[in-house]
C-alpha cells in the first residue's frame, strides 16, 4: 500500500537585484508554466520593483532569465519591451538554471534535510530565508555572475571571451 502525501510546492521564481529579493513565486505540485503564468509574474515583477525600488524602473532594469519557452515566447518578449527592460542574454548551455540561481540556491540545499512542512510552513521558511539575506550576499552573486559569464552572443553564435 502506498501512502500519498501532499508534494511541497516548489520555488517558481525568485527575482532578486544586488540589494534584495524582488520577488518569490511558488507553484503548486503537478502546475507547469505557461507563458501565460510568467506573463502575470513579470508584470507582478514589475508592480514590486515600482514599490521597493521606483527608481529602477526609470534608470533600467536588465532582466535575466532563463531562455525556456515560456521566457522567450513573443507575448512576454512583448511585455519586456512594453517595460522598456533590456535582456541579459542567457547562454545556452544552462537553460533551466541562470548562472547567478547557482549562488542564491546554495543557501537553500540544507532544506533538502529538514522534517516535513506543510505547504505553509515550507514557503514561509523559504521565504524567511531569502528575505533575511543581507546586501553583501546579493551583491556578491552579481558580481560572481560578471565575472564568470563566459560566453558572448556574437550574431547567434556563443563563443568564448
Amino acid at each position: 500500500m502506498a501512502l500519498s502525501s501532499p508534494l511541497p510546492p516548489a520555488v517558481r521564481y525568485v527575482f532578486w537585484d544586488r540589494n534584495e529579493i524582488l520577488l518569490t513565486e511558488f507553484m503548486a505540485p503537478g502546475t507547469t508554466i505557461t507563458s501565460e503564468v510568467y506573463y502575470e509574474t513579470l508584470n507582478k515583477l514589475r508592480r514590486s520593483i515600482k514599490n521597493k525600488r521606483r527608481r529602477m524602473l526609470t534608470t533600467g532594469v536588465v532582466l535575466l532569465h532563463d531562455n525556456a519557452q515560456t521566457d522567450t515566447a513573443a507575448r512576454t518578449n512583448a511585455l519586456i519591451k512594453l517595460f522598456n527592460w533590456k535582456i541579459f542574454d542567457h547562454p545556452p548551455y544552462s537553460p533551466d538554471m541562470a548562472p547567478s540561481d547557482y549562488h542564491l540556491f546554495t543557501k537553500m540545499v540544507w532544506l533538502a534535510n529538514q522534517p516535513s512542512h506543510t505547504n505553509e510552513e515550507l514557503m514561509d521558511v523559504v521565504n524567511n530565508l531569502l528575505y533575511n539575506l543581507a546586501v553583501p550576499f546579493f551583491d556578491e552573486g552579481l558580481q560572481k555572475l560578471v565575472s564568470r559569464y563566459k560566453c558572448l552572443n556574437v550574431d547567434g553564435n556563443y563563443v568564448d571571451k
